[in-house]
């Protein structure tokens, strides 16, 4: 297994981007308290990080070189 040829520039892909926005989601969900977890409905976490990791899957098929 190989690193890509330019992984020292991974932060700056929309793909690493999006997947580490749904791991601080899911990290920062924790510490909400449970009557605003309620008032947000229990599910939404779940919806959204679900959306960030398959916009991060898109993003990874796309070429990004071009936008740097």
């Amino acid at each position: 297994m190989a690193l890509v040829p330019d992984a020292r520039r991974a932060w700056r892909w929309f793909s690493m981007q999006a997947m580490g926005w749904a791991v601080a989601l899911q990290g920062a969900w924790v510490f909400i308290p449970d009557d605003l977890k309620a008032r947000a409905g229990e599910d939404l976490a779940a919806w959204v990080t679900g959306v960030l990791l398959v916009l991060g899957m898109i993003g990874r098929l796309v070429d990004q070189d071009r936008a740097q």
